[in-house]
């Protein structure tokens, strides 16, 4: 009976494989062709000479410095809101506020960053301040959902401990659970961040500054060496940020 099923399942995989290229009309003969294969070659070709001259690099280096500034100012501006809607979301203040809380932070997360630069770039005009508001809005929306279900899983023994002792509920919140929550928080939000210098590296293809708004002018004018070395740049900046969040991810949370 089980091999039957697995036989239907990949049955209908290959029936649903075959119908879409029937269905978008994608001719593998042409696109393996001897013509499309050497034009594929030349372009790819043309990447492989990276423009290293000292202007261009003097570019790259500024639109990287942008980029890493987007995302660490937008992560910032998302762990602060996202813990002030978190407490709401967690129950802190009642039922009502809960509801609305969550409903906010579900429809801030919603909507993908790219969708909240292009409204940011109508917003705010192009440039930096386009992309690092819409890291900051969708990334308050993730940050938000995890710091509230971090808040309803922390014991609240301490917290009340200090209550009980006649301090109010600012004082215990900071004391009773922010020490027991910050490790879990910080690993968040250095995940977070580790993402949004991917998402800032391609928020500049809709206006939004840094270096995909330079990779995305470099490929529209067929610049290929420029486009190779801002690419280059990327990844080089990602895995730059990388190794600095695995470092203060063993550094500050698991200590």
């Amino acid at each position: 009976m089980n091999r039957l099923i697995n036989l239907t399942l990949l049955l209908c995989i290959g029936v649903a494989v075959v119908t879409s290229f029937s269905y978008l009309g994608i001719d593998l003969g042409a696109l393996g062709g001897s013509d499309n294969i050497k034009q594929m070659g030349a372009y790819a070709q043309r990447f492989l000479s990276p423009d290293l001259s000292p202007a261009h690099l003097q570019a790259i280096g500024h639109g990287a410095l942008e980029t890493l500034a987007m995302s660490a100012l937008g992560t910032l501006l998302a762990a602060v809101f996202g813990l002030i809607l978190a407490l709401p979301a967690a129950g802190r203040f009642g039922w009502p506020f809960k509801s609305v809380s969550r409903l906010v932070l579900n429809a801030l997360r919603a909507i993908p960053e790219l969708v909240w630069a292009a409204l940011m770039v109508l917003a705010a005009g192009l440039g930096p301040n386009a992309g690092t508001l819409a890291l900051a809005l969708h990334t308050t929306g993730v940050l938000g959902r995890l710091f509230a279900e971090a808040l309803e899983n922390t014991p609240p023994q301490p917290a009340e401990a200090i209550r009980l002792q006649g301090s109010n509920a600012v004082w215990a919140f900071c004391y009773g659970t922010l020490p027991n929550l910050l490790p879990q928080l910080l690993a968040y939000i250095l995940y977070r961040w580790e993402n949004n210098i991917r998402m800032a590296s391609v928020l500049g293809f809709v206006g939004a500054g840094g270096l995909g708004q330079m990779l995305y002018v470099s490929l529209s004018l067929f610049q290929e060496a420029q486009a190779s070395t801002v690419i280059l740049a990327m990844l080089l900046l990602v895995l730059a940020v990388d190794s600095l969040s695995s470092w203060s991810r063993q550094r500050w949370v698991k200590a």
